[in-house]
């Protein structure tokens, strides 16, 4: 917003009103230059948000709600919403075509999917037993870090961490957190000594099965 006489930029607002409209957001603003001193007025418009449906999965369950967008913003996965369900990440978009994208503008998207991030991330962890695989859902939180080569304890069981499977990769070095892991596969070991015990954390224990 420029002043019209001397196209200074910066200028004082005087008075500022919404007026209202079905359709869209009218901002009214009486300015004054601070350069040449004028008074002028100027307005913004905008179309008004318009709900999208927001698909939420919470460990394993998902919840349907709905989320107001400006039709002209452009969302991408990894995008953080705030619904009346609380904090979520964009994991994919649903066009009105029924594809699926990773980045679109508001006003061609018909459905977002999206994870909470309110709750722990709730990961698998598999270990095996010579063929035979014990196999557990934990619940952590989002930023705590598992490494491979980490040694864990769940029950009565010791176990050396060989690979993290991620959202988009499997790793046999380094270390991820919890919010991108999505399984971790290690095997038994012999000694007492472990990083940490993740007994308590067990939200989720399968009956053994063979590979």
């Amino acid at each position: 917003m420029g002043c019209p006489i001397c196209n200074n930029e910066n200028v004082e607002t005087l008075k500022s009103k919404v007026v209202p409209s079905k359709t869209s957001e009218i901002n009214e603003y009486l300015l004054r230059c601070e350069e040449c001193g004028h008074v002028f007025k100027e307005h913004t418009t905008f179309e008004k948000p318009k709900p999208i449906r927001l698909i939420i999965s919470e460990n394993g369950s998902s919840k349907r709600t709905d989320v107001d967008i400006y039709p002209d913003d452009k969302l991408t996965t990894g995008d953080i919403l705030i619904s009346d369900l609380g904090q979520s990440e964009i994991r994919s978009i649903e066009l009105k075509t029924n594809k699926r994208v990773k980045s679109a503008i508001a006003k061609d998207i018909v459905t977002i999917w999206a994870l909470s991030i309110d709750i722990p991330s709730r990961i698998g962890i598999s270990i095996n037993f010579k063929g035979i695989t014990q196999a557990y859902k934990v619940d952590l939180d989002r930023e705590f870090r598992i490494s491979v080569d980490d040694t864990i304890k769940i029950e009565d069981i010791i176990f050396k961490v060989n690979v993290i499977k991620t959202l988009k990769k499997k790793m046999i070095r380094g270390s991820a957190k919890t919010s991108v892991i999505r399984r971790v596969y290690g095997e038994p070991v012999k000694y007492k000594r472990f990083d940490y015990d993740l007994t308590n954390k067990v939200a989720v224990k399968k009956e053994n099965k063979k590979r």
